[in-house]
């Protein structure tokens, strides 16, 4: 088997370098670039062409889900592995609906991340497996998060606006004006039945889906 070419996606430089020197003790899988956040791993993808990104999602600027959907739009052969601290089932969805190939949180044993890569640069789907369960009795209850409502520009703008950023800086975070923003926070609210960016932090916390 050839080796399989990663490029490490996370803003925290310490991060980066606990998965490089953990990959390197695998034979088959080599660390070939890093970056901060999305915009950064936009510009290196089409020079260093990895196998497998292996990319966080709570990152300054455009964020994760949005790197994800830009960077599948630009290179749709792009394999993309999801590595992150949160453990909610609504994240995994989005995306995987955006066209991430796998899902894995950075709680599990270091031998699933080697068993993640794997198995997304052979084309297959990898899910965390306490996630799978999770999601797969969530199906078989009828459960629902209530965040499920919210369309996908919704849900990342929900995200940005429980973090605290504002209207301005969400709009340039995602390329859009403060106008479409402030409509879509309109729209979240009357979803979600919040008055204020307060309750919608609030309901981000009690769903597991922010990261402290």
């Amino acid at each position: 088997m050839s080796t399989i070419r990663v490029m490490l996606v996370d803003d925290h430089a310490i991060v980066r370098m606990g998965f490089r020197l953990l990959l390197q003790e695998a034979e088959d899988i080599e660390v070939v670039a890093e970056a901060a956040c999305g915009e950064d791993a936009l510009k290196l993808y089409p020079d260093v062409a990895p196998d497998v990104v292996v990319m966080d999602l709570s990152m300054p600027g455009m964020g994760g889900l949005e790197a994800v959907l830009r960077l599948l739009a630009r290179h749709t052969a792009a394999r993309i592995l999801i590595l992150t601290a949160h453990d909610d089932s609504a994240h995994p969805k989005r995306l995987l609906k955006a066209g991430a190939q796998g899902y894995l949180s950075k709680r599990s044993a270091p031998e699933e991340l080697r068993q993640a890569i794997l198995q997304v640069a052979g084309g297959a789907l990898y899910l965390d497996p306490t996630l799978a369960r999770t999601m797969a009795m969530e199906q078989f209850t009828g459960a629902q998060n209530p965040v499920d409502v919210l369309t996908g520009r919704e849900f990342e703008v929900f995200m940005l606006l429980a973090k605290g950023q504002s209207v301005a800086r969400i709009a340039e975070a995602l390329f859009l004006s403060p106008r479409t923003v402030g409509t879509h926070l309109y729209n979240i609210k009357q979803k979600l039945r919040a008055e204020n960016a307060a309750e919608l932090t609030l309901i981000a916390l009690r769903n597991g889906l922010l990261d402290h």
